[in-house]
């Protein structure tokens, strides 16, 4: 990594790390609608996206997913199984592991890194302002 990056770019462990960060993202199912967040920060702040995030030490991908959806929702999912898989790579590094969840119990709330959540058919999902790699996974498994 050229030095002058270093001076240029605040250093949080994300921007050009030394490794890819992994990290999930969960499709949470009801009833026939998914469960999208705004993002409330960086990257893609404002950006439409689903519930998700880095995966902790010691922690698997399901636990992570389970736990992401519980800190920026509220609410309790049963991870069924993994969907998909893709790399973020530009300023950040992320391997992002999407997993196929559905709704067991709770209200929808926004927390943590969550600006706003709500529940949205397939067809109104295709209406939304979109993560870029989150539209790209949803066409790629025909979900959208």
């Amino acid at each position: 990594m050229p030095e002058q990056m270093n001076d240029l770019e605040p250093d949080d462990g994300r921007w050009y790390p030394q490794a890819p960060i992994a990290a999930v993202g969960a499709l949470v199912f009801k009833e026939g609608k998914i469960l999208t967040i705004k993002r409330g920060q960086e990257p893609s702040k404002g950006k439409w996206s689903i519930p998700g995030g880095r995966i902790e030490l010691g922690e698997t991908a399901y636990e992570a997913a389970r736990r992401e959806v519980m800190e920026e929702c509220s609410i309790e999912v049963e991870i069924e199984r993994v969907l998909d898989a893709a790399n973020n790579i530009i300023k950040y590094h992320f391997v992002i592991i999407d997993m196929l969840a559905r709704y067991v119990s709770g209200e929808i709330k926004a927390q943590t890194d969550a600006e706003e959540c709500k529940w949205v058919t397939p067809r109104e999902m295709t209406e939304l302002d979109l993560m870029p790699m989150l539209r790209e996974m949803l066409t790629r498994q025909k979900l959208i």
